[in-house]
C-alpha cells in the first residue's frame, strides 16, 4: 500500500518534529511512503472562521494533491474529520470522492491496518491521554461518556505495545481541552479555563506526558502549560511510536 501524507499546516510551521515522527514511522511499518511538496491546508481554519465559500479553492488545492492516492493519512483527527465531512459543498468529483472516503487520522489508520506489526518500542514515562472532540466523536476512535458501555480508547490500544509506559485514566477522559481552533480566539477566557481544567485532571493523575493524536489540542495545552511554568510535557502519539 502507498500512503501519500498530508501534514496539517500548524504541525508543518510549529511541531515539525511529529511530521517526521510521521514519516519515520509508517515507513518502519513497511509503507511506501510520499509527502507532495505542494499541499499546504485542508481549509478547516477558513471555515470554522465562516469563510468556507472562501475555503473552497483550499479544498481544491487539496484534492489536486491527493485526489488520486490510495490512502491519504495525516496526524490530525480534526484535519481528517474535516475532509471527510466538509468537502461535500465542492462538486463530488471522482477525486473528490475519493479523498472522502480513503482520509485518515494516524492512529485510525493504525488501529484498523497496522495494529499488528507496530514497531518494538520501549519508552519509559507515566502518561494520560487526551482524545480530541472531533477523533473521539467524529471519528470513533475511543467512545464518549454519553455512550453505554465500558470506554474504550485507540490511543490506548496501540500505546499498550509500547515497553515500559506506563497508561494513567483521566477523571474526565473525554472532556474537550477547549482550543476547538478559532474559538480559541472568539472566546479566548472560556477556551483558556476549559484548558487549565484538563490541565489539573492531568495532573491528578501524576502523568509526566499528555499524549494526544492531535497536535492541535496539544499546542493550546502546552500555551497554557508555558504560562503557568508547569513541567507536564505533551507529546503526540508519533513521536512516542517512532522513537
Amino acid at each position: 500500500m502507498k500512503i501519500s501524507l498530508f501534514i496539517p499546516c500548524y504541525i508543518d510551521q510549529f511541531y515539525p518534529q511529529v511530521g517526521i515522527a510521521t514519516y519515520q514511522l509508517l515507513e518502519k511499518l513497511g509503507y511506501e511512503v510520499e509527502a507532495p511538496m505542494s499541499a499546504t491546508c485542508c481549509g478547516q481554519p477558513m471555515a470554522n472562521s465562516g469563510f468556507e465559500q472562501e475555503a473552497k479553492k483550499v479544498y481544491h488545492h487539496f484534492v489536486d494533491d491527493f485526489g488520486k492516492a490510495d490512502v491519504v493519512v495525516m496526524p490530525s483527527g480534526s484535519c481528517t474529520m474535516h475532509v471527510r465531512e466538509h468537502y461535500d459543498i465542492i462538486e463530488q468529483t471522482k477525486e473528490v470522492k475519493n479523498v472522502r472516503k480513503n482520509t485518515f487520522d494516524l492512529v485510525e489508520f493504525l488501529f484498523q491496518h497496522g495494529l499488528k506489526k507496530l514497531p518494538k518500542v520501549r519508552f519509559e514515562a507515566k502518561v494520560a491521554l487526551h482524545t480530541g472532540c472531533h477523533s473521539l466523536r467524529g471519528l470513533r476512535i475511543g467512545k464518549s461518556s454519553e455512550l453505554y458501555g465500558p470506554p474504550e480508547s485507540a490511543l490506548k490500544k496501540i500505546l499498550a505495545h509500547v515497553k515500559g509506559l506506563e497508561i494513567v485514566d483521566l477523571a474526565r477522559p473525554d472532556e474537550c481541552c477547549g482550543f476547538g481552533g478559532t474559538f480559541s480566539v472568539t472566546e479566548e477566557a472560556v477556551s483558556v479555563k476549559m484548558g487549565q481544567d484538563k490541565i489539573a485532571d492531568v495532573e491528578q493523575t501524576g502523568a509526566d506526558i499528555l499524549v494526544s493524536n492531535d497536535m492541535s489540542c496539544l499546542m493550546h495545552l502546552e500555551g497554557i502549560l508555558k504560562k503557568q511554568n508547569k513541567k507536564l510535557k505533551v507529546m503526540h502519539i508519533a513521536e512516542i511510536l517512532a522513537s
